[in-house]
């Protein structure tokens, strides 16, 4: 008896075209982050994009992550 589970089913055959549709979706923020770098820290850049990458990931559209995040900024700065 074959006890088959979809985890038996590789990943990439799972999810058809996620990996170019992820990297699509991030690329715009991933520069944005280096430019941000530029005038601020490597820090406060990563801390930037991560929270509009989270923000993406519970829904919001980009447009509103960025800003969001922006809207939480003081001086340049989150803290």
């Amino acid at each position: 008896m074959h006890n088959y589970t979809p985890f038996h089913t590789p990943v990439y055959m799972s999810y058809g075209d996620l990996k170019n549709e992820t990297l699509r979706a991030v690329i715009p923020f991933v520069n944005y982050g280096f430019q941000e770098a530029a005038f601020t820290s490597y820090h406060h850049a990563l801390t930037e994009v991560a929270a509009i990458a989270y923000l993406l990931g519970k829904g919001f559209d980009p447009r509103t992550a960025y800003k969001t995040v922006e809207s939480w900024e003081v001086n340049e700065t989150f803290y």
